[in-house]
């Protein structure tokens, strides 16, 4: 009969063979967090909320967005990149915190490239430059001819400061030489009260964000800033038909920590990239009026670095500061 020392020594080693399954059920157990950087409402809300209902059923344990607004998106990347091995958190994130932020302030809180792994990219959008129904123009040349002769009321509302659109709308000023004033908010849904509101006169968004107000007419789109004009509004124009040879896009990401195992990386790409393939999801974007996209990580990888290509140059020359 085995001694209590050796029974001790048994039931340890039982113990520690079985631990792995322990941590692996608990992970698989733990509520999985999307962090948004900012306010309900927007473009990337919404995004997060669609693919966090699919994922929920797909992994089966709770996915929870979390909004965590301010500083144009970047706060949530500083919080994120903070988290510990043991946190299952995301990051859905737009080129603005992980392209644009980077190479305009100084101490961002955050290495885009060494603090956080590409997981899987969910859609594509355009912007919109938008008008509140009190301004007295109809088109792009009408508008940019009204702001020449009343200055004072070129104030462009943007999302976040610091945002794509914010930069967009910094090159459609200096395309259409017009000075005027970017007024960031704590995003789209401020934005757009204020813009209805005739706070301010012109906003630039997301152009999905901007629709349903444009469809209802409450606003008015003058241009969008695709290469061709978007499915969704066959009536608007691009910048380069109306006028100004402008054109840009962004997307939303999804981010892991650095700190988050390879393993669960991967296993939550390969989630989100089955959530995308689903038609009832993609069905849920185009009826929000975005592109979805399918993708794998090594493909988001490969989107991310060619990106930041891209646009790197620009944003330096433009010479923006924040």
């Amino acid at each position: 009969m085995p001694t209590l020392k050796n029974r001790r020594a048994l039931l340890g080693g039982m113990l520690a063979a079985l631990a792995p399954f322990a941590v692996a059920a608990q992970s698989a157990d733990t509520t999985l967090r999307i962090v948004v950087g900012y306010a309900p409402g927007g473009s990337s809300d919404r995004v997060a909320r669609i693919v966090a209902e699919k994922l929920q059923t797909k992994l089966g344990t709770p996915v929870i967005v979390e909004n965590r607004p301010g500083a144009g998106g970047r706060l949530a990347a500083q919080q994120l990149r903070t988290a510990t091995t043991a946190q299952n958190t995301l990051m859905l994130a737009n080129p603005a915190v992980m392209v644009v932020a980077p190479l305009v302030f100084k101490d961002n809180g955050y290495d885009a490239e060494r603090d956080f792994v590409p997981v899987s990219q969910v859609n594509d959008y355009e912007f919109g430059l938008a008008v509140a129904t009190a301004v007295p123009v109809r088109e792009l040349s009408h508008l940019l001819a009204w702001l020449r002769a009343n200055p004072e009321k070129a104030n462009f509302g943007v999302p976040a400061t610091g945002s794509l659109p914010h930069f967009f709308a910094l090159m459609t000023g200096e395309k259409a030489g017009v000075q005027a004033q970017v007024v960031g908010y704590r995003g789209s849904g401020p934005l757009l009260t204020d813009l209805l509101g005739g706070q301010v006169p012109v906003a630039f968004d997301t152009l999905d964000t901007l629709l349903p107000q444009h469809e209802a007419g409450k606003l008015r789109i003058l241009a969008s800033s695709g290469n061709r004009r978007s499915p969704w509004s066959a009536a608007v124009p691009t910048f380069r038909e109306a006028g100004l040879p402008l054109a840009a896009s962004g997307w939303n990401t999804f981010f892991a920590p650095a700190t988050m195992p390879a393993d669960r990386v991967a296993r939550l790409a390969t989630a989100i990239r089955d959530v995308m393939q689903d038609t009832d999801t993609q069905r849920k974007f185009t009826d929000a009026k975005m592109t979805p996209v399918v993708s794998t990580q090594a493909q988001t990888a490969t989107m991310l670095k060619a990106y930041r290509a891209q646009w790197a140059p620009v944003v330096q020359k433009s010479g923006f500061q924040p």
